[in-house]
């Protein structure tokens, strides 16, 4: 006597539930707006895929953000959706749009970073370009755990972030960024290990030497002229008098380096301190931690800028002393001479 209302309440069922998977089906597969252009959406890093539907839906990409977040969940990609930006339509069918954002398939962007650039300049450069906001970036340079977890135990990662040209996608977490820069530096070091114990010095040492050497000369040629001169000194237990240790040491710098400036006492004035500063004063490329590898055989321990992006080299005081007076009166000379 039950078996006819059992029946039909199980014929009822499957005519419900077939009416919820096709009408599921059809939502995934209907786009909101045959006719859109696509537009740039920003998935922020943390975000959940409720947010990202509800964030969705609040721009008019899809209808239905709850259908959106259930599809997600039954293909498995709650936790596969990658932050970043992407350029979506809502011509687009919603399972065509979180196949996108599973894929993590972003928008990059290629930014450069200079070699001698240091972090702070890193990242307002990486703000310029919508990266990272600078106090996120700087924050996570100076977090004792993260600096840790690289191994090391320097105050900060000044000198460890690789310049090079990299491809970021805006909606980064800073410590994603950092990340990249570091174990680029790494990867790019890891050969010169074994160079290093050859010469007794640590990688905190090269990288610091080569900082000073970056920020001396923009001539590849002259790299390791340059760091001959501060291993030279080094060993003679000579100041090695590098003004942009100076300028780096300076709260604020105006461009103008004083006599009271190079008096003055910090941890980087190297025209007070013996040895070497406490950190690397910027973020050296290769070429200059080589210079420091592979040092020129010479007995230099002076150099004076020639005023054309050069410089000349000495082995005495004496020597030094009239290529200061020759090459310091033609600039005081041009000086004069200008309008």
């Amino acid at each position: 006597m039950y078996k006819r209302p059992i029946l039909l309440c199980i014929t009822f069922c499957f005519i419900i539930l077939m009416f919820l998977a096709f009408a599921f089906g059809y939502y995934a597969v209907t786009p909101r707006d045959r006719s859109a252009g696509q537009t740039v959406f920003v998935v922020k890093s943390g975000s959940s895929l409720g947010q990202i539907a509800s964030d969705l839906q609040k721009r008019g990409f899809i209808n239905n953000s709850y259908f959106f977040m259930l599809w997600g969940k039954i293909l498995g990609y709650s936790k596969k959706v990658k932050s970043g930006e992407y350029r979506i339509s809502a011509s687009m069918p919603p399972i065509h749009i979180l196949a996108l954002l599973a894929k993590g398939a972003v928008i990059t962007h290629t930014i450069t970073i200079p070699e001698g650039y240091t972090m702070v300049q890193i990242a307002r450069l990486l703000e310029k370009n919508g990266i990272v906001r600078p106090q996120d970036f700087l924050r996570v340079c100076h977090e004792p755990s993260i600096i840790k977890k690289y191994e090391l135990t320097e105050d900060s990662l000044e000198g460890y972030l690789y310049p090079d040209s990299y491809e970021f996608s805006r909606g980064l977490s800073a410590e994603k960024v950092v990340d990249v820069m570091v174990r680029r530096f790494r990867q790019m070091v890891e050969p010169y290990n074994q160079r290093m114990k050859e010469l007794g010095m640590t990688l905190h040492e090269v990288v610091t030497l080569a900082s000073i050497v970056e920020k001396e000369t923009g001539l590849a040629s002259e790299r390791p002229l340059i760091a001959s001169v501060f291993l030279n000194r080094l060993k003679r237990n000579m100041r090695l008098e590098s003004d942009p240790t100076v300028i780096y040491g300076l709260e604020h710098f105006n461009g103008n380096l004083t006599r009271k400036d190079l008096a003055r006492r910090t941890p980087y004035n190297t025209y007070v301190i013996k040895g070497l500063p406490p950190g690397p004063i910027a973020n050296p490329g290769l070429e200059s931690i080589k210079a420091v590898l592979y040092p020129a055989d010479t007995q230099f321990l002076y150099f004076v800028s020639k005023n054309d992006g050069s410089h000349f080299f000495s082995s005495t005081l004496a020597q030094h002393n009239q290529a200061v007076a020759r090459y310091q009166k033609h600039r005081r000379y041009k000086a004069k001479k200008r309008p």
